[in-house]
């Protein structure tokens, strides 16, 4: 079985590590230099770090690539990147300078034979995001309505190549109401895919709940609010979902 893996978010605008508000873009809350708190992940023991450039989501291209490359070249862990990602050139440049994987979502709804070309030629180094209110895939930075229902979108890329999503809940992001745990193992279950969650996660026992459902596909969480608020301290997640003894006997988590 894959390792569940903990994904801590940066969020890009305006060169200043953000979060928003389930995608609101006017209600936004700046938590300082996106490099900077990279390297504090990095040395509480991240494995990997999650990127997403939100004026490029807007804007249709990338536009914090300066800030992300950065933080690429600054780190010796692999980092995921989206937002803004609309053509093969975009991809080869990143991947060419070191990004690990891509995030491909707004392509995946308004042009099919660009995703099919994109995993045919990058296959796993690409995953797909479905970005989700209500069931219903949203494009262009959550700011346009793709017009398709998220479980149908994902069975249809799976057939294409993809092996790796990222659902995430466009109600639940931002706003530490826990993940959509159903909506997560569905999707899971319609692709026989790798399904990362993002979207709610408030706490460890979030965390250790979508880690029970490893064995159907979950393979790992994105974390943004609930690190920055303190109501998830990294290093001590990143030891509990290791399987740390110390701290698993020390700390009880109630699920329910």
């Amino acid at each position: 079985m894959e390792p569940f893996i903990l994904y801590p978010a940066i969020d890009l605008r305006n060169g200043k590590a953000v979060r928003l508000y389930q995608g609101d873009y006017g209600k936004e809350t700046v938590y300082g230099d996106p490099l900077e708190l990279a390297r504090s992940f990095y040395s509480q023991g991240a494995k990997w770090i999650h990127l997403v450039d939100l004026d490029g989501a807007k804007e249709g291209y990338p536009v914090q690539k300066e800030v992300i490359l950065s933080i690429v070249e600054s780190l010796p862990i692999p980092v995921q990147v989206g937002g803004g990602i609309r053509t093969l050139f975009d991809m080869e440049e990143y991947l060419q300078k070191g990004v690990a994987r891509l995030i491909l979502g707004t392509k995946a709804v308004e042009d099919p034979a660009f995703i099919r070309a994109a995993l045919s030629h990058y296959g796993e180094k690409i995953a797909i995001g479905i970005d989700a209110r209500d069931g219903r895939v949203k494009t262009r930075g959550w700011l346009a309505e793709g017009g398709v229902e998220a479980t149908l979108l994902a069975q249809q890329l799976a057939e294409w190549g993809a092996e790796t999503f990222i659902f995430t809940d466009i109600r639940r992001d931002g706003t530490l109401t826990g993940p959509n745990l159903p909506a997560t193992i569905a999707l899971a279950e319609a692709t026989g895919k790798r399904v990362i969650a993002s979207g709610g996660i408030s706490s460890m026992a979030d965390l250790v709940r979508l880690k029970e459902h490893q064995g159907k596909g979950i393979t790992g969480a994105i974390v943004g609010k609930a690190l920055y608020s303190g109501m998830v301290p990294l290093k001590e997640a990143l030891e509990i979902l290791e399987g740390s003894e110390r701290d698993a006997g020390e700390t009880n988590y109630t699920l329910s």
